[in-house]
This record gives C-alpha cells, structure tokens and sequence, in this order.
C-alpha cells in the first residue's frame, strides 16, 4: 500500500492546500462543546445582522479569539454586556477553511456578576495564601535610597503624577524609569507583566512601583490576576505596590514586598523625606557635639583635679618626706645598734668576769698549785703517789719537777 492510498501526503502526492484545511477543520471538529472564560476585547454589533462579533482575550496572556453568536444568545445571556466585561461562555471551535482563521461558535453566553468576581478572587486568594505567595516571611525591606525607581503606571494618569511630583520633593535626586501600560481592560496584565520583567532584569532598579487611581472593582481587576501575582512573587527585585484607594485591596498588595495606600504614601515610602533627613542629621550632630563637649568637659576637671593633687603640684614634697623618713629610719636603725652592741658589750664583760673567776688560773694567781703525776693526773691526796714517783706542779707562773721522798 503507498503512502498517498494510506492518507499521507508525499513529495510526489501532496495534499491540496482544501485537503489540508478539510482535515485540520475536522481536527478542531473533534474537540466538541467547551466552556471558555475571558474578558471581552471587543463587541460588534452591526444593525439589522443577526449575528453578533466578539474578541474574547484571555485576562493574562496576550491571546484572543473570536467568537461569533446570535443576537438572541447575547440578548439571552448578556443583553448589557460592554467591552471589558468578563463572561463565561459555552462555544464549539470551528475553522473556516475558506479563510484559514479559528473562530468559536457560542450557543450560551453569561456575563460573571460582581459577586461570582469577588467569590473568584476569595478562592483566588486562598490559593495563593496556602502556596506561600502572602508570607510575610519573604517580603524584602526597600533600600533607604533607591538608585533608580522603576514606576509602571497608566501614561499621563494622576497616580504617574503624584508618585513623581512627590518622590522629587522628597529627594529632588531621585532617578525614574517610567514604563506606561493600560492598567484597566483586557490588555492591562501581559503589558504590565512584561514591563515587570524589564525592570526587574535592569539592574540599575532598586525598587519597581505599581501604580493606579482609584475605580471600581471591575477596574481593579488585572491586578487580581493570578499571572500578575506570580510574576510579582518571582522578582529578584523588591515590589511596592500602590493600587487605588486605601480601601482597596487587590491580590497584588498581598504578595508585593510593601502595600501603599495611595500612589502619594507610595512616594513617602520608597525615598526619604531630604529636609526630614537633614533635621535629623543636625539633631544628632547637635546630640554629638553635647556629648563631645561634656566628654572633654568632664576629663578637663578631672586633670585640673589630678594636677592640683600635693604629689603632681609639688612633686619635691613626696622626695622630702621619703628622704625624712629613711633618715629616721636609718638613725633609729643606728640607736637600735648601738644599743644591741652596748648591752652585748656588758654582758660580755660579765661572761668574761665569772670565766675569769672560775677558771683555774685565777686559783692559782692566789697561791695555790696543781700537783700532778706523770699520767697527768692531779694529785688530790697523799696516798694517791708512792716514794720516787715523779710529780708535775704548776704554779701561777710556770710549773715544777719533783720526786716523792716519803
């Protein structure tokens, strides 16, 4: 069997530019009766036609398609529905091969009332509270002097306005870099999405702003968006979003870094206030130069106090009483010799006197002798020598040699 006999096209056998369009037609045929949400771009109705044209956007990306129904379906549905209203509708898709374009063919069409709206975005809001996106754990402090601000607002609005005339009169030196977008409609999320990336991928922002003016809730719909919200989270850089009044609250003030009632509290928060600051600065250098001065004040008295002291004053009169005390010292250490050496003197003296009177010298110096034999033993009675013995006798002044007769 040939690829042309099995339904494939070839180089040799290709398919009619009709064949084409009769499959990819039949493809789409294939997907049947969908629901489609969107909000409405654009309405044509056309006196006297029965049919009635609509562009429905998708609310966060730049895709729409167009959508063809009868004039009693909108009737039916939605008879007041104006551009920028959000719908839900019930269509089949079609392709109409003669000029090659997708269309949706819609039977049922009902506009989303504000309540389905404000029941949507609780949901909405409960989705992105339990993923993390409100934490306030990873919210990022605003550097206290942007190098550059990052304003995305409506061009020529009230809140470009007031965020710039506010920022230079705060800080005259502040730097814009201004991205106008819509910020209403079905254009308003993907241009402020893409200018969110490019000013996040500068590296010269410190801070991007999202600004707008008050208006309904309908209004504040694109920043409510899922998409928008996600792409705030994702940025390195710190958000501030700024989004009508203060009563209003859309999605995106819960996960930028810092919610600002007005575009004007936007212009309070992201630079300082320049004569603000410099009050400041000459309070603290008046609270220094008190502080400085009392210091110096302080440690003045204190040397005026050391030097007016007798030992800094007159520092001779230390060196007088310490040479009068080592004087007095050292003549009390000379009396106290004296006086050791005095009464070691006399009793010296007595010592000497009682040897001197005990000592066997001082007997004999009286007249007595010591007899003593050859053995050196003194002779103390007669019986102890016999007849012949030889005797030792010492005198006071020398000594004698004698032999015993009898």
């Amino acid at each position: 069997m040939t690829e042309a006999a099995a339904g494939r096209s070839t180089p040799e056998e290709p398919w009619p530019v009709r064949v084409v369009s009769q499959k990819v037609s039949a493809w789409i045929a294939k997907l049947g009766w969908v629901w489609v949400d969107g909000q409405v771009a654009q309405i044509s109705r056309r006196p006297g036609a029965a049919t009635v044209f609509l562009t429905l956007r998708d609310p966060s990306a730049d895709l729409s398609l167009t959508v063809t129904a009868s004039r009693d379906v909108l009737d039916a549905g939605a008879p007041e529905l104006a551009e920028g209203a959000r719908v839900v509708l019930h269509a089949k898709p079609e392709f109409y091969a003669g000029r090659g374009t997708l269309s949706l063919r819609a039977d049922e069409i009902r506009q989303v009332g504000l309540g389905e709206l404000l029941a949507r975005l609780e949901k909405l809001k409960k989705l992105l509270a339990a993923e993390g996106l409100f934490d306030r754990a990873r919210k990022r402090r605003l550097p206290f002097l942007p190098n550059r601000v990052g304003l995305i607002t409506g061009r020529a609005s009230a809140a470009e306005r007031d965020v710039l005339l506010n920022t230079q009169r705060r800080w005259p030196a502040v730097d814009f870099r201004t991205i106008n977008v819509a910020v209403q409609g079905p254009t308003a999320v993907p241009q402020i999405i893409d200018a969110l990336r490019v000013l996040d991928a500068d590296e010269s922002v410190d801070v991007i702003v999202l600004a707008r003016g008050g208006g309904g809730v309908e209004d504040l719909l694109p920043f409510s968006d899922e998409a928008l919200c996600r792409a705030v989270f994702g940025c390195r850089t710190p958000v501030v979003s700024a989004i009508g009044h203060e009563s209003d609250a859309p999605l995106v003030d819960y996960v930028a870094d810092l919610r600002a009632s007005t575009p004007t509290d936007a212009a309070k928060r992201i630079v300082p206030d320049l004569a603000e600051e410099q009050r400041l600065i000459g309070q603290a250098r008046n609270r220094l130069d008190r502080a400085v001065r009392g210091l110096v004040d302080r440690e003045s008295h204190r040397l005026d106090g050391l030097r007016s002291r007798p030992v800094l004053a007159r520092p001779e009169v230390m060196i007088d009483q310490r040479t009068a005390e080592t004087g007095a010292l050292r003549d009390r250490a000379g009396r106290c010799l004296d006086h050791r050496l005095t009464t070691a003197g006399g009793e010296l003296r007595q010592t000497v006197a009682r040897l001197r009177a005990l000592s066997p010298a001082a007997t004999l110096e009286r007249g007595y002798a010591i007899v003593q034999r050859s053995d050196e033993q003194v002779v103390r009675a007669a019986g102890e020598v016999g007849a012949g013995d030889q005797l030792r006798i010492r005198l006071a002044d020398g000594e004698l040699t004698a032999t015993v007769d009898a």
